[in-house]
């Protein structure tokens, strides 16, 4: 199969489901962002070494990633979403253990904190503002309701997820800071 196929030439764009988008469609930029979100969670992975626990969390939140994209690049009504995996309270459980177990090892923030530090720490922040974006696109599509349909439960728990994700970046900064030994940039106003 070739990578290109021309089809997006003109500015629109295929969804799994079959319907013709504008690429600048806030249903695109989503994915989109979720895409890039991704990729930064690639380079942070590959930043922490094989031989990081966080590491192996990263890999699976970028599976998780790919389902999301999936979902998103699929009309909430359209019957293409029976073929897609469910997001369920456990995967965002995952990621609130993980928070948990990283919190447990860090001081308490008490002041806001300036993104930066550690190399890894830094990709991290990048990831979390990258992730706060897509969450912002996903609510956009979240909020439109086609003649009143309520969209499958798997869309309000991609919005939980990525709004959890966040949160497990900003700790894994933190955690990414601590286990290098490195304090935390305190703003100083």
């Amino acid at each position: 199969m070739k990578i290109y196929t021309g089809s997006g030439d003109r500015g629109k764009t295929s969804l799994f489901s079959g319907e013709r988008f504008p690429k600048n469609n806030v249903r695109i930029e989503a994915y989109g962002d979720v895409d890039e979100l991704n990729s930064y969670l690639g380079v942070l992975a590959s930043a922490l070494g094989p031989d990081s626990d966080s590491r192996s969390e990263l890999l699976a939140i970028q599976s998780m990633l790919l389902h999301a994209g999936a979902w998103l690049a699929t009309t909430p009504l359209s019957s293409s979403t029976a073929a897609l995996d469910v997001f369920d309270e456990e995967h965002i459980r995952a990621l609130e253990s993980a928070i948990d177990r990283m919190e447990q090892a860090l001081t308490p923030l008490n002041a806001f904190i300036l993104p930066g530090g550690q190399m890894t720490a830094a990709l991290a922040h990048v990831a979390r503002t990258v992730c706060r974006r897509a969450e912002r696109h996903v609510v956009a599509i979240s909020d439109t309701r086609k003649n009143g349909q309520q969209r499958p439960e798997s869309y309000r728990l991609l919005l939980v997820y990525l709004n959890r994700l966040s949160d497990y970046l900003f700790v894994l900064a933190r955690y990414c800071n601590h286990i290098a030994g490195e304090e935390d940039l305190v703003w100083r106003r």
